[in-house]
């Protein structure tokens, strides 16, 4: 089985204990058919003799009824433990090698899947193969083993009544094949795209409450969130209604023995078969059909569960399938910090259209170049290509004259400072949010960097200081608080080289002004690309790149580009504009 050859992998050396959960199934199972036998020759030692001695061997036959079912439930037990243990190192090694993978992926990846579907994918996919493992595969030597068993006893006993017994096992396998057929391994998949979609459509709702109540909006304010449900329950509703038929067609027959049994009972009867013998015979198969119910049951159940898992298997593969960047084998050091593009262009995977273009400049270190231009021309991709969230299609990046692709990344990283606009912090103390930037750093350092990045006052304010804890159990930070921790971290890396995404976007004017000192604090010596939404904050700047459909439109300070009256001109003259209007009795620049 393919599906259980790619599980073994991810078992580790509790593999060995798969094999044995089986084994001690498939008896237990054989056991648990046991005391219907017995029963049987109770019954018959009822009807056929009074004598003192029968009453000693139905004694006998009483105890291994007991003996046999209460056998059963212990070999099923120790058979669910060891593949529990199994189930649970598969979980483990599931989730640490896809945390594994990922780590290694392009920080690119990220931007591209959102938290929502990369935790549907990882966390739940790993617990629905821990539940087959751990429960439908031990059954699955049960499924195999009981139809075999209870062919050999049907016809051991009275050949005439298992030949009936196969007609309904003839019919409700039929059905199954057809439930279980193409159409199921496909409505498989889409039920779980659907509820990866859910899910992540889920998450992004919960983060956008805060607006959907700020604004008064109702819930279908987030429209994909509400058709993602709407797909899923049209799907699954599809789904079970082209069941209803078919599966209460095979519920009839499965449970359906006697419907055959008592027909052919009379009949033997009827042509002069011994009534005490006919009776006894078809008790016994009305006691022994049951099983088979189960057993088909069961194999249907495990069908769909194989199913399931062979398709979380696929997807948690398929998630870190993206290759991860490539390290060199000769890695070389980056000697000074000197970042230079060489027609450079790239497109993001599954896109077939460029999101820049032959780019191509040069920040000499030390220097501050700032990227400007309309949403969508390119900036952020530009960017991001420095730090390498992805790796060009065509042309090359480089540092001090080394490609980048031939440096460790993680080299690459320690030469390099983010500050972006969306900060990420962790729901821990400010301390550790900050270590983040050098996990090595000494308390007189984190102090130093929290002062450069204009913290202190307010984290003095705080009723721990640095220790004390933000999020759900500890102090929530304005927008602007967070951007100066996330600096702070910045400080106390230290990297020479610093990629900026406009940190002061969603500031107010007061948070502004600080991080803005903090800001040139951090570049001084510093290489710095910079991406500016607030053309006020580049005037300074040594040269600024206008970005637009990708390429490089315009290039120079800020006073050059106004004398050249052209792209940079207009958006400076639409800037001054949106800056300066206010609201009378009519709407009017000032």
């Amino acid at each position: 089985m393919k599906t259980l050859t790619k599980l073994k992998t991810y078992m580790g050396n509790r593999k060995i204990f798969l094999p044995l959960a089986l084994f001690l199934s498939a008896i237990s199972s054989i056991m648990g058919m046991m005391p219907f036998i017995f029963i049987w020759l109770i019954v018959r030692e009822l009807f056929q003799s009074q004598t003192i001695s029968s009453q000693a061997v139905i004694h006998t036959y009483a105890l291994l009824a007991v003996g046999t079912a209460v056998g059963s439930i212990v070999l099923y037990f120790l058979a669910l433990m060891l593949s529990h243990l199994t189930a649970f190192r598969l979980e483990v090694n599931m989730r640490r090698q896809a945390m594994q993978k990922l780590v290694r992926l392009p920080l690119g990846f990220f931007d591209n899947n959102t938290t929502g579907r990369i935790r549907k994918i990882i966390d739940d996919n790993a617990s629905i193969t821990h539940m087959f493992v751990a429960h439908q595969l031990p059954d699955l030597a049960g499924t195999i083993i009981m139809p075999i068993v209870s062919l050999f006893l049907i016809f051991i006993f009275d050949w005439k009544f298992g030949l009936v017994c196969l007609v309904p096992i003839f019919f409700s396998m039929l059905i199954m094949g057809f439930m279980m057929g193409k159409k199921g391994r496909q409505f498989m998949k889409n039920y779980m795209s659907s509820l990866e979609e859910m899910n992540t459509e889920a998450v992004e709702y919960v983060r956008g409450i805060p607006v959907v109540k700020v604004f008064q909006q109702s819930v279908f304010s987030f429209k994909n969130f509400h058709r993602s449900i709407t797909k899923y329950k049209d799907m699954v509703f599809q789904y079970t209604m082209m069941w209803e038929k078919p599966m209460s067609a095979y519920t009839v027959i499965i449970h359906g023995f006697a419907y055959f049994l008592v027909p052919l009972a009379i009949i033997l009867i009827s042509y002069g078969g011994n009534i005490t013998t006919v009776l006894i015979n078809l008790l016994f198969y009305i006691l022994i059909t049951p099983v088979f119910a189960q057993s088909i049951m069961r194999s249907m159940y495990l069908n769909q569960a194989v199913g399931q898992a062979a398709e979380a298997v696929n997807r948690t593969e398929e998630l870190t399938r993206i290759k991860p960047l490539l390290e060199p084998a000769e890695p070389k050091s980056i000697k000074n910090n000197e970042i230079t593009f060489q027609n450079v262009s790239f497109s993001y995977p599954g896109s077939n259209q460029e999101a820049i273009s032959n780019i191509s400049f040069t920040i000499p270190q030390g220097k501050t170049f700032a990227l400007v231009g309309p949403s969508g021309s390119g900036k952020t991709t530009i960017a991001r290509l420095v730090p390498r969230f992805w790796d060009v299609d065509s042309g090359q990046v480089t540092i001090g004259g080394i490609n980048i692709k031939d440096t460790k990344t993680t080299d690459l990283m320690d030469n390099i400072s983010f500050v972006f606009q969306n900060t990420r912090l962790f729901k821990t103390t400010l301390l550790e949010n900050i270590r983040y930037g050098n996990p090595n750093a000494s308390i007189e350092a984190i102090e130093q960097a929290v002062d450069r990045a204009q913290c202190t006052e307010f984290i003095n304010k705080l009723p721990n200081g640095l220790n004390t804890k933000i999020g759900i159990d500890g102090t929530y930070l304005s927008g602007g608080e967070q951007q100066r921790i996330a600096l702070a971290r910045a400080f106390l890396k230290d990297a020479p080289i610093v990629v900026m995404d406009e940190a002061t976007a969603f500031a107010d004017p007061e948070n502004e002004h600080l991080i803005q000192k903090a800001l040139k604090k951090l570049t001084i010596g510093k290489t710095v690309l910079m991406i500016a939404h607030r053309l006020t904050s580049i005037m300074n700047v040594d040269k600024i790149l206008v970005i637009d459909q990708g390429k490089i439109v315009e290039q120079g300070n800020h006073t050059e580009l106004l004398d050249k009256k052209g792209f940079y001109a207009k958006m400076w003259k639409e800037y001054q504009k949106s800056a300066h209007w206010t609201i009378g009795k009519e709407m009017q620049y000032v």
